[in-house]
């Protein structure tokens, strides 16, 4: 094997794929009642709990992994001559993608023949994952390091990563919305559509009045966009929402159904940012997925969305 593929519990993957695919995975960190934990396999993390509990008032907390830890991550495979593609979380949600920066850099002087390079997918969750799986079916294919690394930077911007959340007040309580944006949203029972832009950032690209049509348009995004969705395996993510998740993959399948799709819980680290009730959907799109919708470019961020429905409804008043 001429290169290990390496990622983070970000990725969403169930312990049985990754185990599959030989990739190895460095565990996020998150703190419930000054406790910490890790999620290691996501099917057997009870996300309806978690979910329901932080719905309750439940607060949790996240550790970013730091410079030295990723550095003795990665240097066993270096040990054994390996080189090391590591897949990374978003640089535009984390600064997880510098410290592994900073890590290849630190090993860098005690390993002068390996090479390590981190990808930043600009995703989190299977946003992330299947780019994982993807370079391990590339190393499995006999690609070099070289190939994978190009092969996976252009797979990163290539992967849609949208979805919807239930509950705006989770986005706020993560510093993108202010108290009263978030109430008048809420209020109004606005669902945005949210999605990744070309630094990874959060930005929304649509806005619904309800539930039932935001599931509707994750659904219409993927038979729009979607690259030969017969070949593909997707992701479906959901934090406690399960019916929701079915009603979504049911309307994939409806006219152009992929290869597979892997349908997991949204793994606490991530799930705590987006809040229960948000369902995501993960594909391969063209290359310019991230920077339009529909031909569209994608301007409105997150606040300016709420802020545009207040200002309609003061001007009803």
């Amino acid at each position: 094997m001429s290169f290990a593929v390496l990622t983070d519990t970000s990725g969403n993957l169930p312990k049985r794929l990754t185990d599959e695919h030989n990739i190895g995975v460095i565990p996020f960190t998150y703190t419930v009642n000054g406790e910490d934990r890790v999620c290691l396999d996501i099917e057997n993390f009870n996300g309806a709990d978690f979910y329901r509990e932080m719905k309750a008032g439940q607060i949790v907390t996240t550790t970013q992994i730091s410079p030295q830890q990723y550095a003795d991550f990665f240097e066993p495979w270096l040990r054994e001559g390996k080189d090391v593609i590591f897949i990374s979380m978003s640089s535009g949600i984390s600064g997880s993608y510098n410290s592994a920066n900073i890590a290849a850099d630190m090993l860098r002087e005690t390993y002068p023949d390996r090479r390590v390079r981190p990808i930043d997918t600009r995703g989190a969750a299977l946003g992330e994952g299947l780019v994982a799986l993807q370079a391990a079916a590339c190393r499995d294919r006999g690609m070099s390091f070289e190939e994978t690394v190009a092969a996976m930077e252009r797979l990163s911007t290539r992967m849609c990563n949208v979805f919807t959340v239930d509950d705006l007040m989770f986005l706020r309580r993560g510093g993108r919305l202010s108290n009263l944006s978030a109430i008048v949203g809420t209020v109004l029972n606005i669902k945005p559509l949210l999605k990744g832009d070309v630094d990874g950032r959060i930005v929304a690209f649509a806005k619904l009045r309800g539930r039932k049509r935001s599931i509707e348009a994750l659904a219409e995004k993927y038979e729009t966009l979607a690259v030969a969705p017969e070949t593909q395996t997707i992701g479906v993510v959901n934090a406690a929402c399960r019916a929701d998740a079915d009603r979504l993959i049911e309307l994939l399948k409806r006219k152009c159904p992929p290869k597979e799709i892997i349908d997991v819980d949204y793994e606490p680290v991530t799930g705590c940012h987006v809040g229960p009730g948000a369902l995501a959907l993960f594909f391969e799109g063209p290359d310019n997925v991230r920077t339009a919708v529909d031909g569209e470019k994608v301007t409105e961020r997150i606040g300016d969305l709420i802020q545009s429905v207040r200002e309609r409804v003061q001007g009803r008043e």
